[in-house]
């Protein structure tokens, strides 16, 4: 719990969100054809039933600016005060420039502050966090969160370990001063290195320390991902409950990484909630890595679900092997934050 004799933080929070999914509708059929699966099997095993593929000349810093449009169209102003802007991706357009100043350049903020921040899956959150952290110390003002991912560029489509798994798409979010009594609690971080040859995209090095070696395309070792995921989620969501002094049983909604039905169903069960109380929506739209919380919570926001005062817990793990939990009141007061018509959910998704 936090220390009652500390100075009060000024409470900070999601003040705006934007979303995009590309066109292209993969559905699990496709795989049936080149390698040995079936679509039931796929749906069975992780709960997925489709996701989306970027265009060919579609990638990240793409889907993140128009995350960001989406943003901007339901608030014209929430990019006012922006001077620093995070990109969480694992699947950037170049290790320079930064996806983050590409990103930046086309949406206006030419000047901002800009860098990616790669924890993989948990890049979302733990750049919420980072946001937090740099407002606080006055390096910022307000900072633009985005996680955009193009990872059908970078998945073996061959693979059934990973290509049946990883999708595309984008969320963008502007972390600010929100209403007293609202924002974020608390968050926890971690990370694991020796997990990390279960979970790799080479870059320069052929091998990891340890002689882990890595192929050009996402390699994943599923079951002991599985493992890591079930525990940490359980673990670093019952911290940062603990940590905000909440329990379980505060929570409204839980906002978790949409990797596979089966590990949220798992950290649910160890929270001591019901699956209808977990945001999921990753049989549309697979992993999308660091994109998947603001997709999620952008559904969740749009049909009602999540609503002004509620408690929120939100948990994700990747790559490093890493971890991330974090809680939050939602605010639903600014324009972008507004469910979107129900006529305009259905051509969004």
């Amino acid at each position: 719990m936090s220390d009652p004799s500390a100075p009060a933080r000024p409470p900070l929070g999601i003040v705006a969100l934007g979303t995009y999914v590309p066109e292209r509708v993969v559905p699990n059929s496709e795989f049936e054809a080149r390698m040995d699966t079936t679509a039931d099997w796929i749906e069975s095993r992780t709960g997925i039933r489709e996701r989306r593929y970027a265009a060919p000349d579609e990638y990240t810093s793409d889907v993140g600016v128009r995350a960001v449009r989406d943003l901007l169209s339901r608030d014209p102003d929430a990019l006012n005060g922006v001077d620093a802007v995070i990109c969480a991706t694992v699947s950037p357009d170049a290790l320079m420039p930064s996806t983050a100043a590409l990103i930046a350049m086309q949406v206006g903020l030419v000047g901002a502050a800009a860098f990616d921040l790669s924890t993989a899956c948990s890049g979302f959150v733990y750049g919420l966090s980072v946001a937090q952290g740099l407002i606080l110390s006055g390096s910022a003002r307000r900072v633009l969160v985005v996680g955009a991912e193009a990872l059908s560029k970078v998945i073996d489509h061959e693979d059934r370990n990973t290509a049946i798994l990883f999708g595309d798409g984008a969320g963008a979010a502007v972390v600010g001063p929100v209403p007293a009594g609202y924002g974020f609690q608390e968050f926890v971080l971690g990370a694991d290195g020796n997990g990390g040859g279960s979970l790799y995209l080479r870059c320069v090095a052929p091998r990891l320390p340890g002689g882990v070696e890595m192929t050009q395309a996402v390699g994943m070792n599923g079951r002991e991902v599985f493992k890591f995921a079930v525990r940490v989620l359980g673990d670093s969501g019952t911290q940062v409950l603990a940590k905000s002094g909440l329990t379980g049983a505060d929570v409204d909604w839980v906002v978790p990484h949409q990797a596979n039905v089966r590990i949220i169903e798992a950290a649910m069960e160890r929270f001591g909630l019901p699956m209808s109380k977990a945001t999921v929506n990753l049989d549309r739209y697979g992993n999308t890595s660091s994109a998947t919380v603001p997709l999620v919570l952008r559904e969740a926001i749009d049909d009602g679900r999540i609503q002004d005062g509620q408690q929120l817990l939100l948990i994700a793990f990747g790559g490093g092997l890493s971890w991330v939990a974090g809680t939050m009141k939602w605010w639903g007061g600014a324009p972008s934050l507004h469910p979107r018509p129900a006529a305009e959910v259905g051509a969004w998704a």
